[in-house]
Parts: structure tokens; C-alpha cells; sequence
């Protein structure tokens, strides 16, 4: 399953309030504290088991600490499993930057005077403490919950029936936006609608118990449920200055709905060029990327340390029973591909188009499309988007140099 998912929305149930996870859904904290589990139990001479540690995605610290301790025969008791690694965590989270597409939601249901809640796993000072690096969040929040507030954690669904309670809204009219499975089947259990955006790429399959599953929050359109719609879509219209080279058709199209381009938090990557696709450079081999940055984007390319393109690109995950790769597919919209061919690239995207395979279920909703460069190019010279090639970070080349057509190492 490459694109996004829904079942057939009941027209009949109403929402009035949205519950939200915190750790893989608002918050990069999986990334920030990737290697801590790791280092640790080297230390211990043991080796991590990725795939039974995914398996754990969603569970509590203390369930957690309980089988970590026993599957790996640590000589420590699960409260000193806890209390040696839990200050490793501390350090990392203020490192945890939010998912694309998280502050958007928090501040629109926040402005329109939707009722939302946080309900997490963590505990209820851990929650605090992850969340105070976010102006605004614990502020904008009607309820916060954390696993130690009630009787079970997830995949109980205690927390969620609490959350609603304390919101005055029924269970049945709660929207719940999850992560984890254990957290979608906590949501199922309480009798709620649920949205998945699961962080395990390979994952991706098991969510079909989910109402919606979607690939990143910037996929989530509010209307679908009731709720009032994101209004921050710049749709162009016949009074917009266009350039010359815009045929009527393009113009028409454009104006149908096709041209809408959301500005986003500039997100930063670097790689090399070759073959129409951008060759990341990674950190330890993993990449930079959150798992649910997926979909067409468009920005700014540094090629080189002087060359300044516009650029849209395509994130996909190329998934077999085993393994997941990301694969970004990348279009240098007023520049030469072959030109440029394997050659280093600087990338700040600054706006998200659509999901990939949003628009139908063709194999060429896969792929950039002629409207998507269209989009990409309109928008990129509108003052918005324009700026951000003079950002700071962009501006800095501070990675693995090309010197006399030879990869070096600065």
C-alpha cells in the first residue's frame, strides 16, 4: 500500500472533538532518540532486535522496561533499567522536532475552538517535559492525559474514554489521530473514529482496522469529519499576475483546483544527483527524514555551491515483504537534469502539494506530474515561498564537497 487509505466515512457521526497522540505522531521523538536502546544494551553486550523492539512502538515505559529486561536477560531489574536509561531520554528530547504537519493542526483546532486532547503513553511529567520545547502547545491543549492518570494504558482504552470525559463529548463523537497499532486498537475499543499515520514504513498494511490511514498529518483534511477545513492553501485565481508562458489551459486548470500549494516548515535534506532520483546523505545510514515526510513537495536546490534551482520532488517508499527504502524522485523544474547529472545537492522544501497516488489509483499518481512542476513553479515565485532560498541554513554548504568533478570530504 504506497498511498494513503479511508473506509467510507458515516455521514451520520458527528465529531466534535479530536484526541491525539503524542511520541510518532505530533512529535519526532523515535528519531531524536533512535540510538539510546542501542548503545545501551552495547554496553551490556548485547544487540538490539529492531524488529521485536518496532514491535514495542506504542506500549508503555513500564511494560516496556519489563520485557526489555527479560528478552535480552539484562542483569538489572526493570525500575533500574528505567532509572539508568530514562536520563539518556531526557537529554534527547529537547531534540525532537515536530512531525510536518503537526503545529498546522494543533494551531487550527486551537483557533476554530475545536475541543482536542493529548493522550499518551508516557507518563504525565514526561509528557510535560517533551512537549514544553513547543511554544503554545500545553497551553492550546483542553486535555492532557499520560498513562500513569489512569487505571491501563493503551491498548486499553481507559485513556481515551477518560479523555473524552473530561471534554464533556461522547466517546462516539471523538476522532482519534494514532501512530502506533496499539494505539488505533485502543481507539477501536473505546468506540472511536481513528486516523492512523503510522511511523513504521513496514508497517504501513496492518492498519486497515483504521477508519483513515495516511501517510502524514499534511494528508488530513479536517472537512472529511466535520470539522472546519484548513484554510491556509494558496489558491491562485484570474486576478493573480501570471507569467507569460502560462497557457489558458494551464490558467484553467489551475483555477479548477488542481493549484493549491501549502506552505510548510522548511524541511532540509542533502544527497547527490543521478538518474532522476536524490541519493541522500545519511547519518549512520539513517536518514534525516521523518518516516511520514511522503508525498510531492517543491523548493529550493543548491547544486553545487552556485547554481540555485527550483525543484519538486516526489517521496515514496518502495516496500517489499521485508524491507522498506525511500525513494525521492527529484526535478530540477528550470534547470537541466543531465546537466546536473551526480552532482551534489543542498534541498530546503518549502511546500507540500499532494500524497502520492492521492489523486486516483493510476500508477501515474505515483509519479510528478505536469500539474505538480506547474504548481511548483507558480508558487516558488510568490514572496512566501521565494524567501526561503536565502535561508540561513541553506545557505551554508556544510557537507561532503565536489572539487575538480572529485568527491572530498571537508
Amino acid at each position: 500500500m504506497n498511498g494513503s487509505y479511508s473506509k467510507s466515512h458515516n455521514q451520520a457521526t458527528h465529531i466534535s472533538a479530536v484526541i491525539l497522540d503524542l511520541d510518532g505522531t505530533l512529535l519526532n521523538t523515535e528519531q531524536a532518540t533512535k540510538d539510546i536502546l542501542k548503545e545501551f544494551l552495547e554496553r551490556h553486550g548485547k544487540v538490539i532486535d529492531v524488529e521485536r523492539e518496532n514491535k514495542r512502538f506504542g506500549m508503555t515505559h513500564k511494560e516496556t522496561a519489563i520485557a526489555i529486561v527479560k528478552d535480552y536477560d539484562l542483569p538489572l531489574t526493570p525500575d533500574q533499567f528505567s532509572q539508568s536509561i530514562m536520563p539518556l531520554y531526557h537529554e534527547k528530547w529537547v531534540q525532537a522536532k515536530a512531525l510536518p504537519g503537526a503545529n498546522r493542526l494543533i494551531h487550527h483546532l486551537h483557533k476554530h475552538g475545536v475541543p482536542f486532547a493529548l493522550a499518551s503513553n508516557s507518563i504525565r511529567k514526561n509528557i510535560e517535559a517533551k512537549i514544553s520545547h513547543h511554544q503554545g502547545w500545553k497551553e492550546y491543549f483542553s486535555v492532557i492525559l499520560g498513562s500513569d492518570q489512569v487505571k491501563s494504558g493503551k491498548p486499553s482504552p481507559d485513556i481515551f474514554l477518560e479523555a473524552a470525559n473530561k471534554m464533556g463529548v461522547d466517546a462516539v463523537h471523538c476522532l482519534v489521530i494514532e501512530d502506533s497499532l496499539v494505539g488505533v486498537k485502543a481507539a477501536i475499543g473505546a468506540g472511536m473514529k481513528v486516523v492512523a499515520v503510522p511511523s513504521l514504513e513496514n508497517e504501513f498494511n496492518k492498519f486497515s482496522i483504521a477508519d483513515s490511514v495516511l501517510r502524514s498529518l499534511l494528508e488530513f483534511h479536517p472537512e472529511l469529519w466535520g470539522l472546519p477545513p484548513f484554510e491556509d492553501c494558496r489558491f491562485l485565481s484570474r486576478d493573480a499576475a501570471f507569467p507569460n508562458w502560462m497557457s489558458l489551459s494551464n490558467l484553467n486548470l489551475m483555477i479548477a483546483g488542481v493549484g493549491n500549494a501549502l506552505p510548510i516548515e522548511p524541511i532540509y535534506l542533502k544527497g547527490y544527483y543521478r538518474n532522476g532520483l536524490l541519493h541522500e546523505f545519511t547519518d549512520n545510514g539513517t536518514s534525516p527524514l521523518p518516516i511520514q515526510v511522503s508525498g510531492v513537495y517543491f523548493g529550493w536546490a543548491r547544486v553545487g555551491s552556485h547554481e540555485m534551482y527550483k525543484v519538486v520532488i516526489g517521496i515514496k517508499w518502495d516496500t517489499d515483504c521485508c524491507t522498506s527504502k525511500r525513494k525521492i524522485e527529484t526535478c530540477l523544474i528550470d534547470g537541466s537534469n543531465e546537466q546536473n547529472f551526480d552532482k551534489q545537492m543542498n534541498l530546503v522544501l518549502v511546500g507540500y502539494i499532494r500524497g502520492l497516488g492521492s489523486k486516483g489509483n493510476t500508477s501515474s499518481d505515483d509519479e510528478i506530474l505536469d500539474e505538480d512542476k506547474l504548481i511548483a513553479r507558480t508558487s516558488l515565485d510568490l514572496p512566501a515561498f521565494a524567501q526561503q532560498a536565502d535561508a540561513p541554513l541553506f545557505s551554508e554548504i556544510a557537507f561532503e564537497g565536489e572539487e575538480n568533478g572529485e568527491w572530498i570530504r571537508m
